[in-house]
């Protein structure tokens, strides 16, 4: 048996460039045990759903490629996460387990217990940051507590906030010499038994060398005109790196040292891109502030006057909404994306969503657990802000009061109808100035491009106007009720529960 190893424990780090856990492990000398322990049950709720557990095969069966060019090999194993790796302890004589810390809050309480137990028996444990650029609790307001704004967040950020260099793969990882056994990916039994999957293959290269390929080319053929380009869906105008984030498959901080080096001595068009891009990048560092400091937002909403809003139970247009068949282009043309690939445009997801909790007054958590299951790219925190942004009850959020007019957006996002065209094909020979309208077409109109409302393609739903009125009406019932009760808008969301006491507790070395 072979002594004084490392278990690194591969989780949402799913990559060896600028894993510190890695190279810790390495640097240690000895053996290095690569694992990744498949645990859903450990995630509660949120499990991963059928998208991301499809991403999840392709980028394990990446990272053990990747590895296996350095001489190791992945071990798979399934939880419970503590079993599992007592078990590989004791197999491999490892003296230590390292891993990634985990930004989301159940996850992270769960760690410092699993360290705990592993110390007892003799075990050196070390966590990692690298998921984001910054711990979640460690940018707060002057008197210590968390933001709830971005734009002073934001700001205290680029003040604070100095991203480190990032490490370099290491050239060789020295594996045991008897390998320890290990479950075949398919074990796991992430892929569907149906296979439904191709737009995804067609559309996504996941792991290491596909978020390096797409990084590379998002820089050199879009970065610059992002601030113009990212909230047309018509055109290539966004990295696509959502997922390859999520999994962590890049290195936030070689993302970050990279723009910066594009920007320095850019001209102004370059660098307004450049800017724009960073700004989304801390989007994403507050949407796991916010989930860290408010971790019962995944289920409840951060303003709790919402939590009486009156939403309707309405099975037959949400079904409609998630199929693509609402009768509004736009949102039809997103929700057929999502679909298909497992991804839908930024701009897209906000107006889909507007229309979910406003024109059908369907509650964001049952959005959010449509996202959750269709994709790739589910984030707890990111997921959960734009969920909770779209119904008004969140951080910063859009006021509930404004509700987009679907058609208006169409126009003004996807003027030529290109994004609706690909999407709605049904669509596709309508004029653009119908569109995004086919309801307002004339006879002639429909004929000539074959669409016959009600039968090739839907009317709509709801009418604006009418579903707008509902919206307003409903928020009004809500701040009625809301002043009757003596519940304010603003608020947290309550009492601490035993999570947010445990985070309290945590220790910042955990």
């Amino acid at each position: 048996m072979e002594s004084q190893g490392a278990i690194v424990l591969f989780r949402r780090d799913l990559r060896l460039d600028d894993n510190a856990a890695l190279g810790a492990a390495c640097a240690r000398g000895g053996p290095v045990v690569p694992c990744f322990v498949w645990s859903p049950e450990e995630d509660g709720s949120w499990a991963p759903g059928a998208a991301a557990r499809w991403w999840l095969h392709h980028s394990l069966g990446a990272l053990d490629a990747s590895l296996g060019e350095r001489g190791a090999r992945l071990v798979i194993r399934r939880g419970p996460t503590r079993e599992a790796l007592e078990g590989l302890v004791e197999e491999t004589g490892a003296r230590a387990v390292y891993w990634s810390r985990s930004c989301e809050p159940a996850r992270a309480a769960a760690d410092v217990d699993l360290a705990d137990a592993l110390r007892a028996g003799g075990i050196e444990t070390r966590s990692f940051a690298g998921a984001l650029l910054a711990e979640p609790a460690s940018v707060r307001k002057k008197d210590g507590s968390p933001y709830r704004v971005f734009t002073p967040f934001f700001r205290t950020f680029l003040a604070r906030v100095r991203a480190g260099a990032p490490a370099r793969p290491p050239r060789e990882i020295p594996f045991p010499a008897a390998a320890p056994e290990s479950l075949r990916r398919e074990a796991l039994e992430l892929l569907p038994r149906v296979d439904w999957t191709a737009g995804l293959r067609a559309a996504w290269t996941p792991g290491e060398a596909g978020a390096a390929t797409a990084w590379k080319r998002f820089l050199a053929r879009a970065a610059d005109k992002y601030a113009q380009a990212r909230d047309v869906p018509g055109i290539a105008g966004t990295s696509r790196l959502s997922p390859h984030l999520h999994f962590g498959e890049i290195s936030v901080r070689r993302m970050w040292r990279d723009a910066a080096r594009r920007r320095k001595g850019a001209p102004a068009a370059r660098a307004a891109g450049i800017d724009a891009y960073v700004r989304q990048l801390v989007w994403r560092e507050f949407a796991h502030h916010v989930l860290w400091h408010f971790p019962r937002t995944p289920d409840d909403p951060l303003q709790i006057a919402f939590a009486r809003f009156p939403w309707a139970s309405a099975p037959a247009e949400r079904e409609a909404w998630q199929r693509g068949r609402t009768g509004y282009p736009i949102v039809d043309a997103g929700m057929r994306e999502l679909w298909a690939t497992g991804w839908m445009h930024n701009r897209v997801r906000m107006i889909v969503a507007s229309f979910l909790v406003k024109h059908l007054r369907v509650s964001w958590q049952e959005g959010a657990r449509w996202f959750w299951d269709t994709l790739v790219d589910a984030d707890l925190a990111n997921n959960t802000f734009g969920w909770q942004w779209a119904a008004g009850c969140g951080a910063d959020a859009a006021p509930y009061f404004r509700i987009f007019n679907p058609e208006l957006q169409g126009r003004k996002f996807d003027p030529e109808g290109a994004y609706v065209r690909r999407w709605v094909p049904e669509l596709a020979v309508l004029p653009a100035r119908w569109i995004h309208a086919p309801w307002r077409a004339p006879a002639e109109a429909l004929c000539a491009a074959g669409v016959e409302l009600g039968r090739t393609y839907p009317a709509p739903i709801v009418e604006h106007a009418a579903a707008r009125a509902g919206a307003l009406a409903a928020l009004a019932a809500m701040r009625k009720g809301s002043r009757q009760t003596g519940s304010g808008g603003g608020g947290s969301n309550g009492t601490p529960n035993a999570l947010e006491r445990r985070l309290a507790e945590m220790r910042p070395d955990s």
